[in-house]
């Protein structure tokens, strides 16, 4: 078996955006006739730049090889430039590209990934998903604690069992600064709304991305312990492991960490400075399903869990249910609410969720299929935006403090 063509589609996500801005799919064709999709979390780059690069990276270590050799793949591109050290535009690629050649695998056995991976053990996955509050006028509001444990209540009476939210903002460029006073209020006020909402029906996931110097973190957590969160997402920027680790100590949230981290060797550091006991890799970006599958296993002798993170496509979310059924040491897995929407839209058969639960599919491959009427309809993408953006500011305390008077 040898593969012999690839095909990227850069697919503009409609208002209200809704797993950021673009979605970068991949199709490598066999020239037995077996086709495989993938899809590449990669975002320092606009998808114009990508798509140069993915075909760059299938030319050189995939193009007339067998997609059954991932190891070689993997290996060759992580070598590629004489360069031997995590990249995460050139593990986005090569997860895109690798979970591709796993759906090709897949369908060439007549198996579901996960039966690949070492075999299902869960036959549902427990999910999460951000609240998406939609206000009086239609619009989302992420800043209205009310609102907030409004679309709890809502979010536990669909089935789900876990939610999570982020009110410490703002990112920046300048990430990590110390809270204000009224952030720390805010922040606060969130997990106590909402756990009155949802009393002990749902496990409360407070979500951050980097925002703090660990003194700040360290400020917040004892503020946010009594609510008792299953978890203190990301608290510091990436890759100052111990810089976490010392938040981890001084609090009895578990640390979670993950989504802006690639390959085994960025999450070896996490595990063994004891930085966080939830690991969040997101398939698409740390170098596809073999890598995280290395990952989940390390994280197993650690006594450590994994939650998938997913802010991206059905693709990449097809491919991380596959990983999570077939790990032992899986947690809970991020949902986008039910995956309805474009979401679904996008595939000629939706994921399945079934009252807060991922049920994951027993089809050949990844079981999904691009429907690429709609796809062709959504390209190509026109905005210079990235996927996602940090504030280009620094954090104004002034503007996040109480008034006085």
């Amino acid at each position: 078996m040898k593969l012999v063509s690839l095909k990227t589609h850069v697919v503009a996500v409609p208002p209200p955006h809704i797993g950021g801005m673009y979605w970068i799919f991949v199709r490598l064709q066999t020239a037995c006739g077996i086709e495989g999709v993938g899809e590449i979390y990669a975002t320092s780059f606009h998808p114009s730049a990508m798509t140069a690069l993915i075909d760059d990276v299938f030319e050189r270590h995939l193009l007339g090889h067998d997609p059954h050799r991932i190891e070689r793949f993997w290996r060759s591109a992580y070598s590629s430039g004489f360069t031997q050290r995590p990249d995460p535009t050139m593990m986005g690629i090569v997860s895109g590209l690798e979970i591709a050649c796993w759906d090709i695998i897949g369908k060439a056995a007549g198996r579901p990934v996960a039966d690949l991976l070492g075999g299902t053990v869960h036959e549902k996955l427990r999910a999460y998903t951000y609240l998406y509050p939609i206000n009086a006028a239609g619009e989302y509001d992420y800043n209205d604690p009310d609102l907030a444990a409004e679309w709890a209540v809502k979010m536990v009476d669909m089935g789900f069992s876990a939610v999570k939210f982020d009110p410490a903002g703002p990112y920046t460029n300048y990430s990590g600064h110390q809270l204000s006073l009224g952030v720390m209020d805010r922040c606060e006020e969130f997990c106590r709304k909402i756990r009155e909402a949802v009393g002990s029906s749902a496990d409360l996931l407070f979500g951050t991305h980097g925002q703090m110097v660990p003194s700040s973190a360290i400020r917040l957590a004892k503020r946010l312990e009594k609510y008792d969160p299953l978890w203190f997402e990301e608290p510091v920027p990436p890759g100052q492991e111990a810089a976490m680790a010392e938040v981890a100590r001084a609090t009895s949230i578990p640390v979670s960490t993950g989504e802006r981290l690639t390959t085994k060797y960025e999450f070896q550091r996490v595990l063994e400075t004891k930085a966080a006991s939830i690991l969040q890799m997101n398939v698409a970006r740390v170098g596809g399903l073999l890598e995280a599958k290395k990952i989940a296993g390390m994280a197993e002798a650690h006594y450590a869990q994994i939650a998938p993170h997913l802010y991206n496509g059905p693709v990449g979310a097809a491919a991380s249910i596959q990983l999570s059924a077939a790990t032992p040491n899986f947690l809970i897995h991020e949902a986008i609410v039910d995956f309805s929407g474009f979401h679904a839209e996008v595939l000629k058969t939706g994921l399945t969720v079934e009252d807060g639960y991922i049920i994951p599919s027993r089809e050949p491959g990844l079981g999904i299929e691009l429907n690429l009427d709609v796809v062709e309809r959504h390209t190509p993408y026109t905005s210079e935006r990235l996927h996602l953006q940090m504030d280009s500011q620094p954090a104004d305390v002034k503007a996040f403090s109480p008034a006085r008077g």
